[in-house]
């Protein structure tokens, strides 16, 4: 997987992965034009979208109605460091859910590959390349 970030002045980045494009910018108050969702507020959305894929595989494969299924994540920040944490997540998924189906879409929300990534933080390489002066 690859996904490109180049500036494109002030506070405001475009965001390439595949075929796709997204602008990432930050509110009026943060120096932004508000034209985009801030990085945290990605972070978010690739959560949220992950939970509902899999909570609407689960209802696909049990023949469960899954049109109007919605998830929510919300989460506070947090210091030292800083970051964020306390993160919930809800899906609503609209009709009748027994406890069985209701247990296999938290199962299945469970196994969403961002939440995993987030509960079991990944290595990390941080490499810097700049052109060095003659």
């Amino acid at each position: 997987m690859e996904v490109t970030v180049e500036h494109l002045g002030a506070v405001q980045f475009e965001i390439k992965a595949r075929q796709h494009t997204l602008i990432s910018d930050q509110p009026v108050e943060n120096k932004g034009f508000d034209e985009g969702m801030t990085p945290p507020e990605l972070l978010l959305a690739s959560l949220a979208s992950c939970a509902a894929f899999y909570a609407v595989d689960y209802l696909v494969r049990n023949n469960i109605a899954r049109e109007g299924v919605k998830a929510r994540v919300t989460c506070e920040k947090a210091k030292g460091p800083f970051r964020l944490d306390n993160f919930k997540i809800e899906v609503d998924v609209p009709g009748d859910l027994s406890e069985t189906d209701a247990k296999g879409v938290e199962d299945a929300v469970h196994r969403c590959l961002i939440h995993n990534t987030l509960l079991n933080p990944p290595k990390m390489e941080v490499e810097i390349k700049a052109a060095v002066p003659a």
